[in-house]
């Protein structure tokens, strides 16, 4: 998972190729765990979808811009447009069973 710290950076990015961009922090211990589990995951679910992290302590102003004010927050762009969204407490399984079938519809079209 790429971390990022530049807005723009972000925005070219979720602007070219699908992306999840996991919201975290490094004293929010979910938000670690989701950052290793994802890593394990999307390549052999998902593996036209990049991920990128994004440390809120670290780039405040990203969070701000994307309306993150709690952790962790998961948010999925396809073609530049959001596509899924979780947030808090939530089920990863289910997150990657949604993003299955979004995905699907997405390499379809």
């Amino acid at each position: 998972m790429q971390t990022i710290n530049d807005y723009q950076v972000l925005q070219k990015m979720q602007e070219k190729v699908p992306v999840l961009i996991l919201f975290g922090g490094p004293t929010c211990n979910v938000c670690q765990s989701l950052s290793i589990k994802l890593d394990e995951l999307l390549p052999q679910q998902l593996p036209l979808i990049n991920a990128a992290y994004v440390d809120c302590q670290a780039a405040p102003e990203i969070s701000a811009q994307y309306g993150v004010f709690s952790l962790p927050v998961i948010k999925v762009y396809i073609d530049n447009q959001l596509v899924a969204e979780r947030a808090g407490v939530f089920s990863l399984q289910q997150l990657l069973q949604d993003l299955e079938r979004i995905y699907n519809i997405w390499q379809s079209a």
